[in-house]
Formats: C-alpha cells, structure tokens, sequence
C-alpha cells in the first residue's frame, strides 16, 4: 500500500494576537494576524484569520448498537440546531431543516482532558442522552479522533462504541438544555440508517462516519 505523502513544509507565523473578538459567551472569535513561512523561506503577505473557541473544545461521538431479530440495530436522537434554522437557504437541493437526527455526542470538560477523562465522558454523555449506565470497559474506541471543521474551530472528534441491551434504558438524565429535552430517542437498523446517509436524510457528517466504522468491525 502506498505511503500517504509528507505534507509541504510550510508554516503559520503569528505576528499579532491572539485577541477575543467581543465578548466571551459560549462561543467566542479568535482573531490572529498571521504569514504562512515557506520551506525555501519565502514568506507570505500577512492576514487576519478568525477562528472559534470555546472552553470546552473536544468532543465525544457515541454509536450505541444492539443486535436482534437477525439485524444490528443504532440509537439516534433528534436534535434542534440554531445555526441550521437561521440558515440562508440559496440552492434548491438544500433540504429546509431546523434540526438533524444524529449519534449520541457531547463535549469533553476541561477536567475530562485525557485518555481516561474521554472514557468518563463517554459514559457520562451515554447515560445524559440515552439512559445507559455502563462501564467504562465496555466502551470501544472507533477509529482515530478527526476534526470536523478545521477552517473554522479546532475541536476533535473522539469515537466510540458501544453495545447496549434495550431493556436497561432509563429515562435520559439530560443536561437541562432546552434543546436537548426538545430530543426524541429511535432505534433503526445499522441498514436503514446507512440507506439515510446515501439518500441524504442523514446529513450529519459526524454520524455516517460513525455508522460507516460500526458497519466495518460488526
């Protein structure tokens, strides 16, 4: 199999920041002036680039599966997106939409900010949004962590698996969030769910990666 290449060695430089654009809420503006230093040493005009922060950067995705009735089955919940329902809405191929079904997933805290802390928060987040209680053995990682949109926030995405047993649900515990207590939870077939992401009904990007490395090792 052929070697991936090396990327080029060019470099970002800061020259000035970095500044907080307004402020802070739960999400705030990083502005930063930069250069881009090439390998022969040639440097770039300077320009400001903005970027998202927020405090709690990474986040964990959860694929939660069963297996009955011959069929591998997935939990998914509804979830109502601001930035969606406000969206300008310019090409008619873009589906009108306020909110997406997607996986289980939520943000990793600052006190959460190692391996084991990632482990905890899956757990942590599995119960909030489904009402599973498991350990933390039973959680499997799912492929290597990937940046979701690296333009603009630099959070990571960190996969797990894991299988459930339908009759211990509980009720959610949430996180007191309007719009999670807006969420409905479904059970669909791996196959029913795989079929909505090539037929575009599932546009979460998050989601058909976790359903597509679920598919790959069950």
């Amino acid at each position: 199999m052929p070697l991936m290449p090396e990327l080029p060695d060019s470099r970002l430089e800061q020259i000035e920041g970095p500044q907080i654009d307004g402020t802070p809420g739960f999400l705030w503006v990083v502005r930063r002036k930069l250069r881009v230093r090439h390998a022969d040493g040639r440097t770039s005009s300077t320009f400001v680039y903005d970027e998202v922060a927020r405090a709690s950067l990474d986040a964990v995705v959860l694929v939660p599966h069963f297996f009955s009735q011959g069929e591998r089955f997935v939990y998914l919940r509804s979830a109502l997106r601001p930035p969606m329902a406000f969206r300008r809405h310019y090409l008619d191929n873009v589906r009108k939409a306020q909110g997406l079904w997607e996986l289980p997933a939520g943000m990793i805290e600052p006190s959460e900010e190692s391996e084991a802390g990632v482990l905890r928060c899956a757990a942590r987040e599995l119960h909030e949004e489904l009402g599973f209680q498991v350990g933390l053995d039973q959680l499997r990682a799912l492929g290597p962590s990937t940046f979701p949109s690296p333009g603009v926030l630099a959070e990571r995405h960190f996969f797990f698996s894991v299988e459930v047993e339908p009759s211990e649900r509980q009720e959610p515990a949430l996180d007191g969030s309007a719009l999670e207590e807006a969420g409905v939870v479904i059970a669909v077939s791996l196959r029913q769910a795989l079929d909505w992401c090539r037929n575009g009904e599932i546009e979460d990007a998050k989601t058909e990666l976790g359903l597509r490395r679920l598919s790959e090792v069950v």
